[in-house]
């Protein structure tokens, strides 16, 4: 079963965004491995909160991140 999990800042994509990333990364995969693993790929959309993200050693914010 092919699976993806997908982590973005918390409040950056309404329902309807939502399910257009889901249809783009299962038509990725049904397109690399066949219109069989369409009905059995999991996408899974976690939403991080404020502050739990970092890089390099840096939180970033929602600040940093030009969401303000």
């Amino acid at each position: 079963m092919p699976f993806a999990n997908l982590k973005v800042p918390a409040d950056t994509l309404t329902t309807e965004s939502k399910k257009k990333l889901i249809d783009a990364v299962t038509d990725a995969y049904a397109t690399v491995y066949g219109e069989r693993a369409r009905a059995t790929t999991l996408v899974l959309v976690e939403e991080v909160d404020e502050g739990g993200w970092g890089l390099g050693g840096t939180v970033l914010t929602a600040e940093l991140l030009g969401r303000s």
